[in-house]
């Protein structure tokens, strides 16, 4: 997935109140009735593909006969999709769907500022096919003081943190990785690649992994401890576990392991060149299949914690409708079909049977050239992946396995607290420029952290940091007692 820049996160920290808002809510709507037809806005994030308006023909035959309603997508790319967003908010363009996350358009805040529209009652009407299939921990997690503000997308709940190998050269230098459970297990490995792999780098550059729960944003310093004393928000870059770990990824630089230009580089290790060892990825079930498919060479895995469930986990896909709709029974309406409805889901999601891919006798799919080249859609910001057709190189039992991962991924103490960051955007917005000029490198591995993580907290305190842990320990414990 995309990530939200942290400047961007200040510009909506710093947006004032919407002109979309001032009126209240939305305009007079055509109700329970589907006697008009409507046309529905819908914004997608992802790269605009050529077939969409063939596609979108044979959604809209579709959705007419079902909600007497047209879809006009209009997909805006990764780069642009959240600063789009913000202007046409904050200008109170009248649209209805959109989509959103923790990471995109973000929900949170735009919830709080009231962009989107509470959808409880609106779910309960119209969204009943839909409720009976989402995971209730994405729809009770999601929530905002009991409110839900976007129709989350069934898909993996839990967020596992994994290191991900090239089994090729695991393989060819009889390599163990059974015993590697955490970042530090890695040093053996990364010494016998550097020593004879010279076109390979031993670490394709990742962000350390540390065992928190971040608040507002990964990179930025608030955070609840996933074990311990768990009712308390931290700095987490005062933590021990954080200097042992950013100690250990600095040994690896100092060592080779980690190419130089870390700190600043923008290459994103395309897994088809396989020029590294080892990466941090994100999980799910079969996703070794997945990426191994995409490299054209194997990859195997090793988890670094138990999979949990976050505020970033449940809000990481998720479909709004606007406060300035129109339409918003209609449009709930159709994100119940785009949930519960196979047809319509894989129709979106996979292009025209015959001309982007073609079935098999036992129901199971293969793409065609047209859908490579021309239909390639973000599958998991659309909706719910689990009624998806699998492909005939898919695992049976793969969406099986995914609801067996959602079942034993682990609520994190803070999810479902959604922290409101007006009282202190003031102190967010420095706190985050001084993120953004420490953070990076220590990550990373690049800077000597016993040099680097008391000056990086030195000017977190003198940004406001602890005004900032106040306000959010506050609203915790209010949030708290009424769990």
């Amino acid at each position: 997935m995309k990530k939200i820049g942290i400047l961007s996160l200040v510009l909506l920290l710093l947006t004032g109140v919407l002109a979309a808002c001032s009126g209240g809510g939305s305009e007079k709507s055509s109700g329970d009735s589907t006697d008009e037809e409507v046309k529905l806005t819908w914004y997608m994030i992802g790269t605009p593909q050529k077939d969409t308006k063939d596609v979108m023909k044979e959604v809209n035959k579709y959705t007419k006969e079902k909600i007497n309603a047209t879809i006009d997508m209009k997909m805006l790319d990764w780069g642009e999709y959240n600063d789009r967003m913000q202007v046409i908010t904050t200008s109170g363009e009248n649209y209805d769907i959109a989509f959103t996350s923790s990471w995109a358009n973000n929900y949170a805040l735009n919830a709080r500022k009231g962009a989107f529209l509470g959808l409880n009652d609106l779910m309960d009407k119209y969204g009943k096919d839909m409720k009976k299939l989402i995971d209730p921990a994405f729809l009770e997690g999601a929530q905002i003081d009991g409110e839900l503000y976007a129709v989350p997308a069934n898909k993996e709940v839990g967020q596992q943190a994994v290191l991900s190998f090239n089994n090729e050269l695991v393989k060819k230098h009889n390599l163990d990785i059974s015993n590697v459970n955490s970042i530090a297990d890695l040093e053996p490995l990364l010494k016998v690649i550097k020593e004879k792999e010279k076109n390979v780098t031993p670490i394709a550059t990742f962000d350390a992994y540390l065992p928190f729960d971040s608040i507002l944003q990964e990179e930025l310093p608030f955070a609840f401890r996933l074990d311990g004393n768990t009712d308390e928000v931290v700095n987490k870059y005062e933590e021990d576990i954080t200097m042992e770990t950013l100690k250990t990824m600095h040994e690896y630089y100092k060592k080779g392991y980690i190419q130089k230009d870390a700190a600043t580089s923008t290459d994103s290790w395309p897994l088809e060149t396989p020029n590294w060892f080892v990466r941090k990825e994100i999980y799910q079930p079969y996703a070794e299949d997945v990426w191994s498919r995409s490299a054209g060479y194997e990859i195997v895995t090793r988890e670094l914690h138990e999979p949990y469930i976050f505020n970033n986990s449940v809000t990481g896909s998720m479909q709004a409708i606007s406060a300035t709709s129109k339409n918003p029974e209609r449009a709930m309406m159709f994100l119940n079909l785009l949930n519960s409805d196979e047809y319509l889901r894989n129709l979106l999601d996979k292009g025209i049977k015959g001309t982007h891919y073609e079935e098999n006798e036992d129901g199971t799919i293969k793409d065609l050239p047209a859908r490579v080249e021309n239909y390639n859609m973000p599958s998991f910001a659309i909706g719910n992946q689990l009624i998806l057709k699998l492909y005939e190189d898919d695992p049976k039992d793969k969406w099986e396995k995914f609801e067996e991962f959602n079942k034993n991924s682990t609520p994190s103490p803070a999810l479902g607290f959604y922290f409101d960051s007006n009282p202190v955007r003031t102190e967010i917005a420095a706190i985050s420029n001084v993120t953004s000029e420490f953070s990076p490198a220590l990550l990373k591995g690049a800077v000597d952290p016993e040099e680097y993580l008391p000056a990086f907290n030195k000017k977190l305190k003198e940004a406001g940091m602890e005004k900032v842990l106040d306000e959010i320990q506050k609203q915790y414990d209010e949030w708290k007692k009424k769990q």
